[in-house]
């Protein structure tokens, strides 16, 4: 029968280790003389192999990324899987090269989501005999899940929003598509309610609670409506004519209430300075030998050519 070890082990006391309080370690059980076989061992009955691409968040014509069903503690974690069903050792070195540029390829795109300071990248092939790697990305500034225990700690911390995790989701898939492949996850839809009316408008600021489904149900957008009440009537032409000339006659000269004086005044100025050149037949500087063109008062200029208005 296989030893017992006395105690905990130092890690036990890392800061990283997520429990604390008596812990005593689990007998070890005998070895089995032929192991199990893995999920998934052949094409037939691996889930992966049968998995639509729809299931995945980014696919390629040979890798496709997918992520858990819900939120998890974590900012994310994500599963990097070859199309092909090989495990890790069986990889032909086209797929074995790619592997790299996958692997560094999907760390950078996990890392460019705020909030994330690491991203462990991890294999275990226990589980499935499908090639999976797991990217679990480290949220900043949480030194206490460093290391080795990061994914324990998602199982332990509370989920994250759906909708944190959702843009988190389609930013790496965006991220991805840079350089191939085809974006399958999408950023959550805003959803949006517009008030009634005005007067609610003004009674009902907008909060972060108007934003949102209402019952797990598309949130009804109601017509803009403004009251007719608030909507000034346009002022008469004829009252604002008046006005106007009313206006024109308080600002006048009482001495000349019609402004000839001031208008002979200002032609004698511009005659006294005007210089005049007997040699020249048109001391005006007019184009035409016959002066500016008056238009009659019943005249009309002809209107340009060239298109209509």
């Amino acid at each position: 029968m296989p030893d017992t070890p006395a105690s905990v082990p130092d890690f036990a006391r890392w800061p990283s280790f997520p429990f604390e309080g008596d812990l005593r370690v689990k007998r070890l059980d005998d070895p089995v003389a032929v192991e199990p076989p893995r999920k998934g061992e052949g094409t037939a009955e691996c889930s992966s192999c049968s998995a639509p691409d729809d299931a995945y968040i980014w696919v390629s014509e040979r890798w496709r990324v997918r992520a858990m069903d819900r939120p998890t503690g974590l900012p994310m974690v994500l599963i990097l899987e070859s199309r092909s069903h090989f495990d890790l050792g069986d990889l032909p070195n086209l797929l074995a090269a790619e592997l790299g540029v996958m692997t560094v390829r999907l760390e950078r795109a996990i890392r460019s989501l705020d909030g994330v300071a690491r991203v462990h990248v991890n294999r275990w092939g226990d589980g499935s005999a499908h090639l999976h790697l797991w990217f679990l990305a480290r949220p900043y500034g949480q030194l206490q899940l460093r290391g080795t225990f990061l994914s324990l700690w998602d199982s332990i911390l509370p989920p994250i929003s759906e909708s944190r995790w959702r843009e988190n989701l389609a930013l790496v898939a965006a991220w991805l598509a840079e350089f191939g492949g085809r974006q399958l996850a999408e950023p959550p839809r805003i959803q949006w309610r517009a008030p009634s009316n005005l007067s609610e408008q003004a009674s009902h600021p907008v909060s972060v609670d108007d934003f949102g489904e209402v019952d797990g149900a598309e949130p009804a957008v109601a017509e803009l409506v403004v009251p007719m009440e608030s909507i000034e009537p346009a002022a008469d032409l004829g009252e604002l004519a008046s006005d106007v000339a009313t206006t024109q006659q308080e600002d006048a000269d009482p001495a000349d209430p019609t402004g000839t004086v001031d208008a002979a005044a200002r032609a004698d100025t511009d005659a006294g300075t005007e210089v005049k050149n007997d040699d020249d037949p048109n001391p005006k500087g007019d184009t035409d030998q016959g002066g500016p063109e008056v238009l009659a008062a019943g005249d009309s200029a002809a209107a340009p050519t060239g298109g209509t208005r």
